[in-house]
Order: structure tokens, then C-alpha cells, then sequence
């Protein structure tokens, strides 16, 4: 798959089949507008683009809501997007200037001149252009004007995109990971940089891998103990460098899986102030500090506990770890 930062960076193509949307999660809801949008792009002998913004457009015409929270970073979603087999994605930055587009502007010069539309999948609510003025009627007005067709993605479909969503945000708010998979259709996946912490794990005898996460919009789990899959990465690619032009995201190196039992939580037993994100690699000794790696969660094991004593704290991570080997079958 290829990735475009910009628009202005995408090469017409002759045959494209396109479809617009933020694509929050790539969940098993958006896998159905993508296997629409390959079966339409087969019909013309074309390829398959998403064109897609960052940041989110709440972002820019909100900034004041500091609660958006996105299940995926622009790099987990471009990996999951090209495991589904999409050609082009295109990462165009949202302005205010963009959002003042004029509806026919915006279909003129963005779908027609700049990528070739041919064929659009669309659902029946996208809104786009100044004041979101523009919206199916106006892609269905200017389609024989312009030369391309668009399908509707039926509103039943969308509405349970929707759901899908807002069930997802929910459930990994409130630590209900197998719900919040079942909807994705994978294992919520949270990348972070290994960073240096203050080594308390390691005295307790469950030495942690201590996680930045850059992406301050990304949704984190609620405070708890999970049971997790860690994937270390043997080249530490920084991920909004992946997201260039002409990267495909298969070249990204991946390899060295290994069971954890993940914490996140603010450490009341020692009254830590802030969020933590760590994980206790089991079977695993090697020096990994400023690399990145990706956590997979699998299931929830607890919620996060003031303890009365380190000891206490111990053997209750000794139970703990019990757990998250059932879940694992060992």
C-alpha cells in the first residue's frame, strides 16, 4: 500500500475507486465499506484509495474539546488498512481553508482533478465542504458532470458503523477488552517507547517495560491488570516516520512475540500522581529501553487496587500472573 502525506503528493490515477472517512479503529463495521470499495474498484479494472485527514477534524474546528480520544494512531490504522488490501491511502492534513471548500470545489478538484475519482462508496450521511453543506444529492448532481458513479453504502450499515464505534470507546473506558475485540475484530493494539522508570517492578520481583505513548489523542484502556501479547520490533522505526510517501507498511520489520501481563494505573500503593504503562514480559531479559514496542490486549484481569503494604501488593501480582497464564492456556 502506498501512504501520501498530502494530497498534492498523490499522482492522478485513471481508474479510481474512492472512498472518504476518518476510518477510527478500522473496525469490522469499516471492513465492510472496504470490501465494497474493492468489489467496485474490480468492476473498472482500478485501485482502491481512502482518502482520509489527520488531525481529526474535531480537532481543528474544536480544539477546545480536549476529550476526543481515537482507538488508533494514524499508524496502527495505515497497517490495518493495508492488511485488508487497500492500494493508496492518502493522510491529507484537515485546515479551516479545507473546510471552506465549496461542495463542487471540493468534488471538482479534490475527488476529480487530483485523484481520478471514478467510482465513489459513499454512505448516505457524509457531509463535506463549507459548513458541511455537501453530501450525497451533491456526489449523485455533478456524477455524469464529472464522469464517475457512486454507490450508497445502505444507512442501516452506517448506523452500525456508528454503534460500532461508540461500543468500542466504551468498552476499552470501562476494561471490557474481549468486547471492545469483538468489535474491532482484532486486539486493541497500544504502541509506546520504552522509557526508564523507577524500578519498582523489579524490586517486587516483576521487572516492567515502562511505556511513553507519543500520541496524546490515543484512547487508553481503563487502569487495570491485562493479559497481553508484546511484539518487540528489531528495527525501532519511528512510526510517524513509516507514514511517508511511498512507504508500505509491510516493510516495517516485526518479530519477537512474547506474553505479558500489562499494568496501567496511577500505583496508589506507593500514591503515584500519574498514569503509568508498563508491562512484565514473561521469559524475556533483553534490553529494549528506547525502542518501541506494541502491546496486544488480549483480556482483562482486574481493576487497579490500593494495597496496604508492598507485600501485599506482591502477592497479589503472584496471583495475577496465575491469571493471565489461564488465559493463555499455560
Amino acid at each position: 500500500m502506498k501512504i501520501y502525506n498530502h494530497i498534492d503528493e498523490f499522482v492522478k490515477l485513471e481508474n479510481a475507486a474512492v472512498t472518504i472517512g476518518t476510518f477510527d479503529g478500522v473496525h469490522i463495521g469499516h471492513k465492510k465499506i472496504i470490501a465494497k470499495l474493492k468489489e467496485e474498484a474490480a468492476k473498472i479494472n482500478g485501485e482502491t484509495v481512502i482518502l482520509t485527514f489527520f488531525p481529526h477534524p474535531r480537532m481543528i474546528l474544536h480544539p477546545e474539546d480536549q476529550n476526543l480520544k481515537l482507538i488508533t494512531t494514524i499508524s496502527e490504522k495505515a497497517k490495518l488498512l493495508q492488511d485488508l488490501g487497500v492500494d493508496h491511502l492518502i493522510i491529507t492534513p484537515f485546515t479551516r481553508d479545507f473546510s471552506n471548500l465549496l461542495p463542487e470545489e471540493y468534488i471538482k478538484n479534490i475527488l476529480v482533478d487530483k485523484i481520478g475519482t471514478k467510482k465513489m462508496v459513499i454512505g448516505y450521511d457524509h457531509r463535506f465542504g463549507k459548513d458541511r453543506s455537501g453530501g450525497l444529492p451533491e456526489l449523485q448532481k455533478y456524477a455524469p458532470v464529472y464522469g464517475y458513479n457512486v454507490t450508497e453504502i445502505p444507512e442501516q450499515d452506517i448506523n452500525a458503523i456508528t454503534i460500532s464505534s461508540t461500543e468500542i470507546r466504551k468498552a476499552l473506558k470501562e476494561g471490557n477488552i474481549e468486547k471492545a475485540n469483538k468489535f474491532l475484530g482484532y486486539a486493541f493494539p497500544l504502541n509506546g517507547k520504552v522509557i526508564k522508570g523507577d524500578q519498582i517492578g523489579r524490586t517486587l520481583g516483576y521487572p516492567t517495560a515502562n511505556l511513553y505513548i507519543e500520541e496524546s489523542y490515543k484512547l487508553i484502556p481503563s487502569d487495570g491488570i491485562y493479559a497481553v501479547e508484546v511484539i518487540t520490533h528489531s528495527s525501532d522505526k519511528n512510526k510517524n516516520q513509516e507514514i511517508k510517501q511511498g512507504y508500505t507498511v509491510e516493510n516495517a520489520t516485526e518479530n519477537n512475540r512474547f506474553r505479558g501481563m500489562a499494568y496501567i494505573g496511577h500505583r496508589p500503593t506507593i500514591n503515584g500522581l500519574s498514569q503509568n504503562i508498563e508491562v512484565n514480559i514473561f521469559d524475556f531479559d533483553e534490553d529494549i529501553y528506547h525502542t518501541t514496542i506494541e502491546m496486544l490486549f488480549l483480556h482483562f484481569i482486574r481493576h487497579d487496587i490500593k494495597f496496604n503494604s508492598l507485600q501485599e501488593l506482591t502477592d497479589k501480582l503472584a496471583e495475577d500472573k496465575i491469571k493471565v497464564l489461564e488465559k493463555f492456556g499455560s
